[in-house]
């Protein structure tokens, strides 16, 4: 027996549509309709007609087994028999967390798959599998973003039963798994929301178009669509956390903003289940009320992405000072965004041209609550031909050791902790010509504005592209990946070792460097994060005499209140 349900304010008719016929719904208050069919169950195809429309998913389909245009499927989670009843839950501030596209993690591009390579993450010191989006999206490979169905789970991964399967392996060697969910739009392709009610407001827009409805008329039901999208994640999935895609595009004039909202109903369901559970930002506001508690008047998440670490990171590395990395790339703005988070945090931003931001207060707001990472899905494949960092072997274990020694809690994106030669590029799989066309055009269009060739950028929708995206597992026994890899491996071992790199105190962190940005020093407690940026050997002075050598990426030299090292070369010293 299973109960049908689905919100449709507006219609005069709603049907089910089985493979044995239609049957009409009972409308219920608030706009609801129901059925109770004692012959369904799990496994059950079905579609709605609205007021006697054209068969449709349902907004809230768990399964959709032939794509986002096909019928919906019952799925009933309880099915699935649970190995993690020990489980007690990670905490994502100051884990290790690991950025993982299922699609390109292996050349099968699904859950199974992935679950062979979990031991290799243990070894390597992961605490947390933080993966894109998995809602069910149009095609058969993308990035996810697009997903048009938000309770499913993409069928070409392995479908919601693979899902419960990688999370329930991933418990049972020890590794918490965050999902990234993306509410501030839908994709463009299998998007039937408002054939069934105002999910979207013409009151605001925004990038992809109008924006979801968060505080016009009807929005109380599509806040709960939402915020019960992300409990079913963590109650049906076991899932840890979520990445919560670009909140400042979640436009919500309500008294009370979605994520302070969703932030205590998370809290409320993290009680009845007895671990924590996390929701992690992105946000574009550089604002820590995003991670200050509800009560105290801020939106209750547990943590947010750094984009302005990482940008004073990279750009320090690299000399890249385009675009919005203009602002940044002095060893300055690097000591700022490491003891105080953000660059822009009231101050003039050129990019935006205005005043942006607000400051962190360092004796209140505790560096676990922003993530820290030298690469991302976003800064990689993002770029014209998704490629991944232009640095040298030593610069790239200069950028891994900032961010696993720093104050924040630190995350890797696939493939980066052995240098991986594949790119990570922007790849789609739109059935329709007209909006394949549009995508590749759009993509084309976007990179000739900064001087590119048409014919250099990758085509989105080629099978190529998606191809040489996906990771070379082959390459970790080779010279040069491999020396990279067990460097992450010293630093994640010394980290978890030492509590001096897992002291999250913003106010403790200190930052000297000279004034060329030849070199940096980073004190951490007892320990000192001793950096030449240079290509020339020198000795970089400490403040104290340095007593030993913990880990070095290149042949480090004690000297009387200095270490010598060679260009491109970093060590973490005691003193």
């Amino acid at each position: 027996m299973h109960t049908f349900t689905v919100w449709a304010p507006t219609a005069k008719q709603v049907e089910l549509v089985l493979r044995e016929g239609d049957r009409p719904m009972q409308a219920a208050e608030n706009g609801w309709w129901s059925l109770e069919v004692a012959e369904a169950g799990h496994g059950t195809d079905y579609a709605f007609k609205v007021d006697g429309g054209e068969p449709t998913p349902d907004p809230r389909s768990a399964w959709q087994p032939a794509g986002v245009h096909g019928w919906s499927r019952v799925h009933n989670s309880a099915r699935f028999s649970w190995s993690d009843q020990d489980w007690r839950g990670k905490d994502v501030r100051g884990s290790v967390l690991y950025e993982l596209h299922p699609g390109t993690f292996t050349a099968e591009g699904t859950f199974d798959a992935a679950i062979e390579h979990l031991p290799y993450l243990v070894d390597l010191g992961i605490d947390v599998v933080s993966l894109l989006p998995v809602a069910a999206f149009s095609g058969r490979h993308g990035w996810g973003y697009d997903g048009v169905h938000l309770y499913a789970v993409h069928e070409p991964y392995g479908g919601p039963d693979a899902l419960q399967r990688f999370v329930d392996r991933c418990h049972a060697l020890g590794l918490g798994v965050g999902l990234d969910v993306v509410y501030n739009h839908l994709g463009p392709s299998g998007n039937y929301l408002d054939r069934f009610g105002p999910y979207f407001t013409e009151r605001h827009s925004t990038p992809w178009g109008p924006a979801v409805n968060l505080d016009d008329e009807g929005s109380d039901e599509v806040r709960e669509w939402i915020i019960g999208n992300a409990l079913r994640w963590f109650r049906d999935f076991h899932l840890d956390a979520l990445r919560l895609d670009a909140v400042h595009a979640l436009v919500d004039e309500s008294p009370r903003h979605l994520l302070a909202e969703l932030s205590d109903r998370t809290a409320e369901l993290a009680g009845q289940l007895g671990r924590p559970l996390g929701l992690i930002a992105e946000s574009d506001l550089n604002d820590p009320r995003m991670i200050e508690p509800v009560d105290q008047g801020g939106l209750g998440m547990t943590a947010q992405w750094s984009d302005d670490f990482h940008h004073s990171l990279r750009t320090l590395l690299t000399g890249d000072r385009s675009g919005y990395y203009g602002d940044f790339g002095s060893p300055e703005v690097l000591a700022k965004t490491l003891t105080r988070v953000f660059l822009h945090d009231g101050g003039y931003s050129s990019f935006r041209g205005k005043d942006w931001g607000r400051p962190v207060d360092p004796e209140r707001h505790r560096g676990h609550s922003f993530l820290a990472y030298a690469s991302n899905h976003d800064q990689v494949g993002n770029r014209a031909l998704g490629d991944r960092l232009p640095l040298t072997e030593g610069q790239l274990a200069i950028a891994a050791t900032f961010v696993l020694t720093g104050p924040f809690t630190p995350m890797i994106f696939m493939g980066e902790e052995w240098a991986a030669s594949t790119p990570w590029r922007y790849f789609t799989d739109h059935d329709e010509p007209a909006l394949a066309e549009a995508v590749r055009d759009g993509r084309r269009r976007e990179f000739a504005s900064h001087g590119w060739n048409a014919e250099d950028i990758p085509d989105p929708q080629d099978p190529a592209t998606r191809e040489a995206s996906v990771l070379d597992w082959t390459e970790l026994a080779t010279a040069p990946h491999n020396h990279l890899l067990s460097w992450y491996r010293d630093l994640i071992a010394l980290r978890r070792s030492e509590p001096d790199l897992t002291d999250d105190r913003l106010s403790a962190v200190q930052v000297q460097h000279d004034a060329d940005g030849a070199w940096s020093v980073v004190a951490r407690g007892n320990l000192r994060v001793v950096v030449n940026l240079g290509t020339e050997t020198r000795s970089v002075p400490v403040d104290t005499h340095p007593r030993a050598i913990e880990v070095a990426f290149g042949p480090a030299v004690l000297e009387a209140e200095s270490v010598h090292l060679p260009g491109h070369c970093v060590a973490v010293v005691r003193v």
